[in-house]
């Protein structure tokens, strides 16, 4: 009987899926898309609505004739991709790949959604499938085409106008805007002088407190320089100092909503220092299914999500696991339902753990410490929704002394309700709620305590004390709080975040300042004023959220796709048109700074060079004075300092060596170039490093039979080249002493086109076995395997094991 073919998008996903669904089920992954808009060319027809021109994607040929060989064979083809709109893309895609008119029409394909990897949800799942959705296809096809319109059309532009190897994107350089505009907003930030008046006070027992002075003569104090605040002194001090009125009340903290994807973004970066990026490929691994005691099994629901709506299944279970370990008073009597957002996708749950039995602690020996910390975070925050509020004693005291009344404020907290679990942080430049000090509700109390007050009851004076205070500008963006930014103007989506963040860092128009803070650098500054100039329609941030609304009202079939484009792209096209003659011209001429030469004490500007930015003097010829910049820990632009001590000499002609920066990081180049084109490379400290004199093989080189040498690279590995260059460019990686346990060729050092090393066969493309772990030539003790593998983790630990399947042989490396 032929098997029921089910496609997932992850590898890893398809190993937890396969031991549920038993052996009427063949399980493949597409990994990821395997069509896509052209690379090199816009791809979209403009003369003809707008029509996509898809393409398979160069490298996935291979698994797309995987998939359409398993789909002969196959009674029935479940898509099993992920449950968004980008998800119903894929599943469309492959289904067009797989369609045939006979055996497996489009209408017949099954679309299967999986909120969680669990059993019960695969197999209720699967028995309930549905049919593909044209219109959250559609909506995720104009996303798309809106993105490349835009991106396509304008990037060439920045290339021309500023700098090769730029992009602009319809939300990215909006997001970028938003980190603009609040540098600017601190920079323009004029300070305001105010002052405080407190006074110290006993009553007939302790503790004592400090109270602030609020009114003066009944109106309300608010100094603003030394003398108003200390009139305000010489009014109280040392008057009779009465309680004139105590307010005691009772105040609720209720607990935090589960996590959506946005705010386990803003979370995860905020207790665990992990970028957007980095959180969404952890929660990715955790929801697809990790080894544990079970086996594989999926240990979240699915990680980009709107919603906060819980199943009543999994809240009871959270209810029963808080009863058991907090008590039944840490319940409150019914369970918390949280108000569901504007446009959410109430179709997908919360982001929460599969089982809350299945606790940390449990998973300690099967997770790694990142995914452990942040599966910890998913599963205390979940618990923690459901609890009853914190209970705090809250008391506010109003003091008569002479002409002024002062107020004073404490509380305690009384019940530790969810702040036992979970406890919320803030943003930077956000008071932080009450009680909310200390992880896991420790010492979770404020404004500290008053002691007991009465109405008439004479109080101490102690000192007291007037403070110059200033206004502070608002804050820098961090990850967390741009993400923050970006959920409440609705600007994108929860998938879009991690993208838009490394985007517009890895392209150099924002830079973190000391690791932390989100500054826009010159280059991105003059890009978002570039665009904000031009394109003011597409780079407004009312504007951009109302595209998304439109896209939602496409997937809900209130609105066609096409004509949403069309909309858009009329006055798009007549600003791109504008632009191309009216944008500034950036390249050639740089962009302006405060700082002077260092040479002829002449202005200088912000080159953009192919490595990078630069400053250069402007009286270029005369001055050919180029150095490299930094930022003070205020932001302020700093002329580096050279990063050699003493000077260097050229070991070739005997003229000075200068400051150079490359692909490669800094080094020391000839001041006589181009008569003299010799280079230094530096070591960590800036010192020039000595260079290694190449050793010579035996073997003449095979094209012109000259010497072969082995050098060194740049990054510490070695190669094979002939000693001829550049007249004889040979050269190979140098072969490790291993055989390729495929084809019996040599194993050596190769780096991907990202620069990351790996190990493979010196046959490619004859024969393409690589290994990320390098290989040893030492065999295995335990099964004799012809070699081991030196596997390194991320945190740099490093162990030795046997590559052979079913071989546990290790040992520490």
């Amino acid at each position: 009987m032929p098997k029921s073919l089910l496609i997932v998008e992850s590898p890893a996903k398809a190993r937890t899926l396969v031991k549920y669904l038993g052996p009427d089920f063949e399980v493949r992954a597409s990994v990821g898309h395997v069509v896509d808009l052209p690379p090199t060319r816009l791809g979209v027809d403009l003369e003809h609505d707008f029509e996509p021109e898809y393409e398979v994607i160069k490298g996935k040929e291979k698994v797309v004739k995987e998939l359409k060989k398993a789909a002969g064979y196959a009674q029935d083809i479940y898509l099993a991709t992920d449950p968004d709109r980008e998800g119903e893309a894929i599943a469309w895609h492959i289904a067009q790949q797989l369609a045939d008119k006979k055996k497996h029409p489009l209408e017949s394909f099954h679309r299967v959604l999986f909120h969680e990897l669990t059993k019960p949800a695969i197999i209720k799942a699967v028995a309930e499938p549905q049919r593909l959705d044209p219109r959250r296809y559609d909506s995720q096809q104009a996303r798309r085409v809106l993105d490349r319109l835009v991106g396509y059309q304008i990037s060439p532009l920045l290339w021309d106008k500023v700098k090769r190897g730029l992009s602009a994107g319809r939300v990215q350089s909006v997001a970028l805007r938003l980190v603009v505009e609040r540098e600017r907003a601190i920079t323009a930030f004029v300070p305001q002088e105010y002052w405080t008046v407190t006074a110290e006070l006993t009553a007939d027992a302790p503790p004592a407190f400090t109270a602030r002075l609020a009114k003066l003569d009944g109106q309300k104090f608010d100094p603003h320089d030394e003398a108003e605040a200390l009139a305000g002194v010489a009014a109280i001090q040392g008057q009779p100092t009465l309680v004139e009125k105590v307010a005691n009340r009772e105040r609720r903290q209720y607990a935090p909503p589960p996590f959506i994807t946005s705010t386990l973004q803003q979370e995860a970066y905020r207790k665990l220092g992990f970028a957007p990026k980095r959180t969404m490929g952890l929660a990715q691994r955790l929801y697809e299914g990790l080894e544990t005691s079970e086996g594989a099994v999926g240990l979240i629901t699915y990680m980009r999500t709107d919603s906060h709506r819980l199943a009543d299944v999994a809240v009871a279970q959270a209810r029963e696991v808080i009863a058991q370990r907090f008590g039944p008073e840490f319940l409150p009597p019914k369970p918390n339902v949280f108000k569901a957002r504007a446009g959410a996708q109430e179709a997908h749950e919360a982001i929460r753990p599969t089982s809350a039995l299945r606790t940390p602690e449990s998973l300690t020996a099967h997770l790694k410490r990142d995914e452990l910390a942040l599966y910890r975070l998913i599963y205390n925050r979940f618990l923690a929704c459901q609890m009853a509020p914190a209970l705090y004693d809250q008391t506010q005291a109003e003091i008569k002394a002479g002409r002024g009344l002062l107020r004073a404020s404490g509380q305690v907290l009384r019940f530790r309700g969810f702040t036992a679990v979970y406890v919320e942080d803030q943003d930077e430049g956000v008071k932080p709620a009450a009680g909310a000090e200390g992880e896991n509700g420790e010492e979770a109390v404020a404004e500290g305590m008053l002691p007991a007050l009465t109405p008439g009851q004479e109080l101490k004076q102690g000192a007291i004390t007037p403070r110059q205070h200033f206004t502070q500008p608002p804050p820098r963006f961090t990850e967390a709080s741009l993400v923050k930014e970006l959920e409440e103007k609705g600007i994108g989506r929860p998938s879009t975040y991690a993208a838009i963040l490394s985007t517009i860092q890895d392209k150099e128009y924002v830079a973190k300042l000391n690791k932390r803070h989100l500054q826009p650098t010159p280059l991105g500054e003059v890009i978002s004023d570039l665009l904000v100039e031009n394109f003011p329609q597409v780079m407004e941030v009312g504007f951009t959220a109302g595209l998304e609304q439109s896209l939602d009202q496409v997937e809900e079939g209130q609105r066609e796709w096409r004509g949403l484009l069309k909309d858009f792209y009329g006055p798009f096209a007549k600003a791109l048109k504008a632009a191309q003659k009216n944008m500034r011209q950036i390249k050639g001429k740089g962009i302006p700074t405060d700082l002077k030469c260092p040479t002829c004490a002449g202005p200088m500007s912000i080159r953009l060079g192919k490595h990078g930015e630069f400053l250069a003097c402007d009286n270029y010829p005369e001055c050919k004075t180029t150095r490299d910049f930094t930022r003070d820990p205020e932001g302020n632009l700093v002329i580096a300092e050279p990063p050699v001590g003493p000077e260097v000499a050229c070991d070739k002609c005997g003229q000075p060596m200068v400051p150079k920066k490359g692909r490669y990081g800094p080094f020391l180049a000839c001041s006589a170039y181009p008569q003299c084109k010799n280079v230094m490379e530096l070591d960590a400290e800036g010192n020039p490093r000595a260079k290694e004199a190449p050793e010579a093989l035996d073997e003449p080189c095979p094209q012109c039979g000259g010497k072969l040498l082995v050098k060194p690279t740049r990054n510490g590995g070695r190669f094979i080249s002939c000693a001829n260059y550049p007249k004889c460019r040979y050269s190979r990686s140098l072969p490790l002493g291993v055989k390729c346990p495929q084809c019996g060729g040599e194993l050596s050092e190769k780096r991907s086109h990202r620069g990351k090393v790996f190990y493979g066969c010196d046959q490619y493309p004859k024969c393409d076995y690589a290994s990320w772990d390098r290989p040893l030539p030492e065999p295995c003790p335990t099964c004799g395997h012809p070699f081991l593998v030196q596997k390194t983790t991320r945190q740099g630990a490093t162990s030795i094991r046997c590559p052979q399947s079913g071989c546990k042989y290790t040992r520490e490396g």
